[in-house]
This record gives C-alpha cells, structure tokens and sequence, in this order.
C-alpha cells in the first residue's frame, strides 16, 4: 500500500506538474488563436503554424513533444517557437509552486488549500494568456478580462478563504472592491495620462505608408504608419480624441483624395469638407509626412485586466501590484532606452507588468504586508 505521506509529499505534487503542463499546452493555443479571431475548439487538434499539419496524438505531449521532436514540425521540419515548450514549463512550474504554497500536506485545511490552490491555478492561466497575447498584439481581449473578472467572483464564491476569514458575503464584498479599485485606480492614471502626455507627433524625411484596416474576424480597425501597428481603441479611448495626418497621397474605399490633411476622429474621417462615417469605411491607405497622434498612458484592456485581479485577490493587492508593475515597467523600459537603443516612443505592454506583480502578491503578499505593517507600527 502506497505510504501517506508519499501520496501527499510526492504524486499530488506530480499531479500539479503534470495538470499545469497539460494546460500550458491549451494556453498555447490560445494565445495563437484567440487575437487572430480562430476558435479554441475547431479545429480540435493543434497544428503546425506552418504547414498548418495536424498534429497526431502521439507527438502533442506538453513539454516532453517538442524535446523530442528537437522544436521541429514532423512534416514540414520547420522550426516550432521554443515558447510553446517555455509556456508548458512556466505553466507547470506555476501549478506545482502554487500547489505546495497554499496546500497542506494533510490534515486540516486541506480541502480549502486544494480549493485555493485551483482557483489561483485559474488566475494563473489567465494571467499568462493575457501576458503573451499583450506581448504580440498589444491588446488583452474582453474575452479573458471580463471572464476572468466573472471566474474571479465565482472562485470567490466557492472559496471565500480567497478574502481571507471572514464570511461568504463579506468575501463577495471586497472581490467587488477589489475589482472597483482596480478598475478606478488605473482608469484615473489613463485619464491623466491623457491630461499630461496630450499627444505624440511623428514626423518623416520621406513620405511613408499609413493604413487603416479590419482583418475578417477582428474586433476592430487597426492603424499601420509606417510599419507600427495599433489597434483603433487605443488610439481613440474617448469621444474627443482626433488622430491629424498631413498627407501626399490619400485613398479610402478605392477613391483617392487630393488633400494635404485628413483628421480622423473615433467614428469618422474628415477629408476637406466630407465627412465619412467610420462604419462605411472598407479601407484607408495612403503616404504620409506628419501624423499627430492622441497618446495614451496605458491601453483600456490594462484597466479591466487590474479589475480581474482585483477580483481574485483584493483591493490590497491591487495596490501592491501597480506599483509592482511600475517599477518593473520604470526598471524595463530604462534598459531599453540605455541598453538597446530603442526610441523612447517605442511600445512597451504593460500587462506583463501587472501579471508579476499579481504573482508576487500570490506568493508573498501576505508576508509583505506584515513587513510593511510592522515596520510602520516601529516607528
């Protein structure tokens, strides 16, 4: 008979691998699929981003699959990003450290442990999805933040040890206030970020090309100026927001212009004196010499992505993981001014930000709290 103390010390623990490699390998998919409007569920079975080959049964186990097919396709050799291994890993890694933070060994708590364990297994997966759509799209979709800021009350719901020791009811409350404060503290830096950042100019020697397009799919336009990509909801968040491009060349719906400036406001383009309705629009391309641009602090999608946070772990942590996320942000973005060179308006996500701070909440929140709080009742 297998000993107690293996079953708890040694296979739950390999079942949290082996449960995070497992869904490692579905964020993968996500992450591939969801910003490009393809379904999660069809076609069921992953495939080569290449050769678009279904991939067998037999050669889509997390982690171990990629290592033995050395990160190549079996059908068309192409290499296969070692990311999708390194979000297996990561996933695995999280679940596992997850598991043996929260869970006890046995005895008593362990059933809540277990229950604290699998919702932060959910914030988890979530958190990570977010991270690498962020990193290649620049956007978070609802589809993550808002469920997960309804996965959030749910967890809550069953595990209201989320919040602490208090009642069910008192846990639904402060997973509300903790979705508020999130919500209302980074909607208040956009806002400001609008006051004291106003917009940003880009100017060129040379006429460059700018564009403005739908993929079928697709939540919304996105703008390219000259290569830079940015979809239409961070560019124009309110009413008031107008993008001016002084233009050599200017084409929309298949009919060109001969204007020197076009402004585009969130729902129209102004060309000379027509007026066209954002939603008659098909396509804009055009060459350009000067586009001023409405700038924002942060995207919305970071707003509702520190609701959801908020909803799983408090408003305390909220706090904590803004200005986790500041520093790392300040940390980051100074590397990459000094270290590589990169132009300061270059784009920088900042959902990865809030993501490690919500983990160094999750991990060491608590412990933090009683530092700060002892510290102040020192002096």
């Amino acid at each position: 008979m297998l000993p107690l103390d293996t079953f708890f010390q040694i296979i739950l623990p390999g079942v949290a691998l082996f449960v995070g490699s497992c869904v490692g390998s579905f964020l993968n998919v996500v992450i591939y699929r969801l910003p490009i409007g393809l379904s999660v569920n069809e076609p069921k079975r992953s495939f080569c981003p290449s050769c678009k080959y279904d991939i067998p049964w037999y050669q889509n186990f997390p982690i171990i699959s990629w290592l033995m097919l050395r990160g190549r396709c079996s059908s068309c050799r192409k290499p296969i990003s070692a990311r999708y291994f390194g979000i297996e890993l990561m996933t695995a890694i999280l679940f596992f450290a997850i598991w043996k933070k929260f869970v006890p060994v046995y005895g008593a708590g362990f059933g809540t442990g277990v229950g604290m364990a699998i919702a932060y297994w959910v914030l988890a997966g979530l958190l990570i999805a977010a991270v690498f759509i962020d990193i290649d799209h620049f956007i978070i979709p609802d589809s993550i933040t808002l469920g997960g800021l309804v996965a959030g009350w749910l967890s809550v719901l069953i595990v209201p040890e989320l919040m602490g020791d208090g009642s069910r009811l008192q846990a639904i409350w402060l997973s509300a206030i903790g979705a508020c404060a999130g919500y209302g503290l980074l909607w208040a830096v956009v806002q400001l970020g609008k006051a004291a950042f106003g917009k940003t100019r880009h100017e060129f020697d040379e006429p460059v090309k700018w564009s403005v397009g739908q993929e079928e799919g697709a939540d919304e336009p996105m703008i390219d100026i000259d290569g830079e990509i940015q979809p239409w909801t961070d560019v124009f968040y309110r009413s008031t927001d107008r993008m001016i491009v002084d233009v050599t060349e200017f084409c929309i719906n298949g009919e060109s212009h001969d204007v020197e400036q076009v402004v585009v406001w969130h729902d129209r383009f102004v060309v000379g004196d027509k007026v066209i309705s954002l939603e008659d629009v098909e396509e804009v391309e055009g060459m350009c010499v000067k586009v001023v641009i409405p700038r924002e602090a942060m995207g919305f999608g970071d707003v509702k992505f520190i609701a959801m946070i908020g909803a799983f772990l408090g408003w305390q942590a909220v706090l904590l993981t803004v200005f986790v996320a500041s520093v790392f942000g300040a940390v980051l973005g100074l590397f990459q001014k000094i270290v590589m060179r990169d132009s300061w308006s270059q784009p920088l996500p900042f959902g990865p930000y809030l993501a490690v701070g919500a983990f160094v909440w999750m991990f060491y929140g608590k412990t933090l709290l009683e530092w700060y709080l002892h510290g102040v009742s020192m002096r």
